[in-house]
């Protein structure tokens, strides 16, 4: 079986994580969620203190990823006790990802959508190509963004961006999304990498200490309201709504939902 995570050593300070599904655009699944996380628990150990830098992207050049991979949640995700313990997995990795002491860096090629978008937002930095695109359109499925995962969002852009992301669940263009402040930077697609890797090294330029402890300074000081398991639970009842079950089959069979409020 294929990894659905590759770790490529870039340097001796640089690694690049990368989702590993290009024939799913990355379609982020179960598995790929749980190597996540204990990936980015593995990087945060003592044992890699010698790490200064961690990329992440999607394979293949053409997208990020879309978000989760939709035809699994007939299976995994039909419901909110079946939710509950996928967002272990799903919450556990954004946690490990934005609690990582070493910078993080999303090269984003193409689509960063939905969970994708979620990865990149717990990122220190972000560089995406002209021909990105981002957003988080799961009004269209019927589901929420638990509260664990609109924290990073609301800390990246603020309220006023969150509530557009969300409640209009329209795709911003690169040019929009720098604007809005989802990236920090945009250049022509055939330079993404080489800008991602450029960023790297000036991070590695530096004291790779100094570098954790700004990490530890700003995750400090940025308001960070302790999320109940209560408030959070609150974000899987949607998978027990009729409206969910005409959202996420209207999306695989590639026809408008009509939602029914209930």
């Amino acid at each position: 079986m294929t990894d659905l995570v590759l770790i490529k050593k870039i340097n001796e300070h640089t690694v690049e994580v990368s989702l590993n599904r290009p024939n799913k655009l990355n379609a982020l699944t179960k598995p790929m969620w749980k190597k996540l996380g204990t990936t980015f628990r593995d990087f945060a150990k003592k044992k890699n203190k010698h790490l200064r830098c961690i990329i992440i992207r999607g394979a293949g050049g053409k997208s990020f990823s879309p978000g989760n991979d939709i035809g699994e949640f007939e299976k995994s995700r039909s419901n909110s006790k079946q939710a509950k313990k996928y967002g272990i997995f799903l919450h556990g990795a954004l946690t490990a990802i934005q609690e990582c002491p070493v910078p993080t860096i999303a090269l984003i090629e193409g689509l960063c959508v939905g969970g994708g978008f979620e990865i990149a937002a717990c990122c220190d930095l972000r560089i995406c190509g002209t021909s990105s695109r981002f957003g988080v359109p799961i009004k269209r499925l019927g589901l929420t963004m638990a509260p664990r995962e609109l924290q990073a969002l609301l800390q990246l852009v603020g309220r006023s961006v969150t509530m557009e992301i969300l409640l209009e669940g329209k795709i911003f263009n690169a040019k929009e999304a720098y604007e809005k402040g989802m990236v920090n930077r945009v250049v022509p697609d055939q330079d993404v990498q080489q800008e991602a890797y450029a960023t790297a090294e000036r991070i590695c330029e530096g004291a790779p200490l100094v570098a954790r402890w700004h990490k530890a300074f700003a995750e400090q000081l940025i308001p960070n309201i302790k999320i109940t398991d209560k408030l959070n639970n609150l974000g899987y009842k949607c998978y027990d709504t009729e409206d969910f079950q005409i959202g996420y089959k209207s999306f695989l069979s590639k026809t408008k939902p009509k939602f029914k409020n209930k």
